[in-house]
């Protein structure tokens, strides 16, 4: 067949040739768009066969462009989806995906020719191979140490003691713990009475962890250690611009942080009258106004109090207001005093030299019985808090491997009645007379801080004196 110049085959040829080109030179354009594109791309079939990719994506994975024509997806790169979205058409913008070992930012979107997928682009975020492994690295470590600040924050905010970690066994401690482990139930507001130092702070986080609010946060507030001047705002928060020096995004009170959760406001008593009046409306409807706001705000928090004085005493001396004492003891804990359940004496002693010992990397095999008797006869005007001192200070001064009399301090010895020390009466004239010899050379040494030669100078003996009346009246060395 010859084919004539202009002829219907000839123009027909020449205007397929043109499209031809025109569709290569939109092909070249488009593969030059991609080279230039600031992320790596990648075009496959909607069964997800690679039509294209540019040098970068290709760089990333370690492979020449020719290498990717043609392949399945699947077979080049790990982790892969875009056959997938080929397949469902559904796009998946941003998605995190490991490639190479690395988290990336991946996007899969599907192209569309007349209702149909025709091919499907995909994505990876990054500019060159080595700013992209430095960026993943760099949002790796972020990661960690978001999720270190976040684990530590909510460790701060949550409760660190149950009821098991209360210790003792005594009859007067044990009813208090069954009545905090039965309110902690309900929602109800509670009041902790009992001395500095006898535990309420850790029957407030027990009683928060025993609660259905123990997933939520604990807030502690101590009403003492806050100026009168600041405690409004520290409870309730302000908004922007309240007042000269208030934070542009305002401040969110404690009660706000407490949301779902328990506010323990230690020290209740120190709480000035014209807060008190603001704390008894979140009592009575469940709101709060921060400075500066339009309106009141809902709440939804329990509230704790403590005290170490007597509230009553103080509403009848118009330090406090009745109605906030009655709104607040809906339920009383009276936590005893350590000199009211003598017997927890010994486990708290044995559970306190072993966290010591821990802290401390001081060793200790034992407390002797004088030192032992002195601290069982003891009253403890400072509860557990003054045990646990008393025994971290006899770790650092003690010369043996055992806690002696002379290692605690002199109240010890001034407080037990020289009777008492010895197990006898105060008998005849000259048992007496040692008996007070004895307590002299016991408090000497202390007072020396277990120096021998600087006990005896101040008793005014000789040392080897000293060291034949230790044996005389058994008194460790």
């Amino acid at each position: 067949m010859i084919i004539q110049r202009n002829g219907w085959v000839h123009r027909l040829l020449m205007d397929l040739a043109g499209k031809a080109q025109k569709v290569k030179e939109e092909k070249d354009m488009l593969q030059t768009i991609i080279d230039h594109a600031y992320e790596g791309v990648l075009i496959v079939d909607p069964k997800g066969y690679i039509l294209m990719a540019n040098e970068m994506y290709a760089d990333f994975l370690g492979k020449k462009l020719s290498e990717l024509i043609g392949k399945h997806v699947t077979e080049v790169i790990e982790n892969t989806r875009m056959h997938i979205v080929g397949q469902t058409g559904k796009p998946e913008i941003a998605q995190m995906q490991k490639i190479n070992g690395q988290e990336m930012i991946a996007s899969r979107i599907p192209v569309f020719n007349q209702g149909e997928v025709a091919a499907v682009v995909g994505t990876v975020m990054f500019q060159q191979v080595d700013d992209l492994f430095a960026l993943s690295t760099k949002m790796e470590n972020l990661r960690k140490e978001l999720n270190y600040y976040k684990s530590e924050l909510d460790k701060r905010l949550q409760a660190k003691y149950s009821f098991d970690t209360i210790l003792g066994t005594s009859d007067e401690l044990e009813k208090v713990k069954r009545l905090g482990q039965r309110v902690a139930k309900s929602d109800t507001t509670i009041l902790l009475k009992g001395e500095s130092g006898t535990g309420k702070e850790l029957f407030a986080h027990a009683i928060h962890r025993e609660s259905y609010r123990g997933a939520g946060p604990l807030i502690k507030v101590n009403c003492a250690a806050i100026p009168d001047t600041l405690l409004e705002s520290e409870l309730f928060g302000y908004k922007e611009g309240s007042f000269t020096g208030a934070k542009k995004s305002g401040k969110k009170g404690k009660f706000a942080l407490a949301k779902g959760g328990t506010i323990f406001l230690d020290e209740i008593s120190e709480m000035p009258l014209l807060m008190q009046v603001k704390l008894l409306r979140v009592l009575q409807e469940k709101e709060i106004e921060p400075i500066g706001a339009d309106k009141p705000e809902s709440v939804d928090v329990r509230i704790i109090a403590a005290t170490n004085k007597d509230l009553l005493s103080l509403v009848e001396q118009g330090k406090f207001r009745h109605d906030l004492y009655y709104r607040l003891n809906v339920v009383m804990l009276d936590i005893p005093p350590l000199r009211e359940r003598k017997s927890d004496t010994p486990l708290l002693i044995e559970h306190f030299l072993e966290k010591l010992t821990k802290e401390t990397g001081i060793s200790v095999e034992g407390i002797e019985q004088e030192a032992m008797d002195a601290l069982l006869s003891y009253s403890w005007p400072g509860n557990i808090r003054e045990l646990r001192n008393v025994l971290e200070r006899a770790l650092y001064v003690k010369h043996d491997s055992f806690i002696a009399i002379q290692d605690l301090p002199a109240e010890f010895l001034e407080a037990t009645p020289v009777s008492e020390q010895s197990g006898e009466g105060a008998g005849t004239l000259k048992q007496a007379v040692e008996q007070a010899e004895a307590l002299a050379i016991r408090r000497a040494i202390m007072e020396a801080k277990g120096d021998k030669r600087i006990a005896a100078k101040r008793l005014g003996i000789s040392k080897s004196s000293l060291y034949a009346k230790l044996v005389r009246y058994q008194i460790a060395k």
